[in-house]
């Protein structure tokens, strides 16, 4: 809602549309999308809603709804997607990655290069409720919020508050290896494109055998991460170790799946990723 606020008070003219999502998850986010709609029109937006037809009952597959849904809402109106993420949520992020041992290049959380805006990212989440408040701005904050059920909840309420009584800094710290982070991974990037060009063929990527021929598996594991996000594909470690061992062990026509429903196939001179 603040983020509705504001870009309607200094974008407007460059609003395509505001989209809400309602998870499908009780009352208190059916009415929270029903908010965002009655203020979009109060503004004279538009307005795009959407609703979960199966709702999930876990924090990925909300997120992976939303953003199914944000992703076919901007496609269709040849927009960016403009998201509120504050500080906090870079933290909380960060520290989650940490918990589950992701890399530099997951470690980089918000701050990673992205098609997605997020002008809030620097800002505290408590200047954004002050910001709320002095405004009258409405809003409706989900029960769920408070769930000790969920990760980011737990991280939120519970652990980052005591890591900030023991080591009050702890947030600059986190967020200073985020940035770190974002820098490797962009070099990272920079460098593989320019050794190990990617093919795109329709909905297809491919990259030579002879460009990944010669390197160890510690270096296989930064090279595939940046190879397949150029193909759209996000590599978490458990994927990161299976196409390293396929890169160095996988016959020619054999394949192995990863999420996010793709697959890589090796041929005698490329390893595609496909559908």
């Amino acid at each position: 809602m603040a983020l509705l606020e504001a870009a309607a008070h200094t974008a407007r003219a460059r609003i395509s549309a505001v989209a809400t999502f309602d998870h499908g998850t009780g009352e208190a986010a059916r009415v929270a999308a029903a908010l965002v709609a009655d203020r979009t029109l109060a503004l004279g937006l538009k307005i795009v809603t959407g609703q979960s037809g199966q709702p999930g009952s876990t924090e990925a597959d909300w997120r992976a709804a939303r953003w199914a849904f944000l992703r076919g809402v901007a496609r269709e109106a040849r927009a960016t997607i403009v998201t509120a993420h504050t500080r906090d949520d870079q933290v909380e992020t960060v520290v989650m990655r940490i918990m589950r041992a992701a890399g530099a290049r997951g470690l980089a959380g918000l701050y990673a290069d992205s098609d997605v805006l997020r002008p809030f990212v620097d800002v505290p989440r408590s200047a954004i409720a002050t910001y709320i408040r002095e405004r009258n701005i409405s809003v409706i904050d989900d029960p769920s919020n408070a769930s000790l059920r969920h990760l980011r909840n737990r991280v939120r309420l519970d652990l980052l508050p005591a890591l900030r009584r023991v080591r009050p800094k702890v947030d600059e710290e986190i967020l200073a290896i985020a940035r770190r982070a974002a820098e490797w991974r962009r070099e990272v990037e920079r460098l593989v494109k320019g050794f190990c060009p990617v093919d795109h063929m329709g909905d297809h990527f491919a990259v030579a055998v002879a460009d990944l021929a010669g390197y160890d598996a510690a270096s296989l594991a930064i090279i595939w991460p940046a190879i397949a996000a150029r193909a759209g594909v996000t590599l978490d470690w458990r994927g990161t170790s299976r196409v390293v061992a396929f890169t160095t062990g996988g016959r020619v026509g054999s394949s192995i799946q990863l999420s996010g429903g793709v697959e890589v196939v090796r041929t005698r001179a490329q390893f595609v990723i496909r559908p």
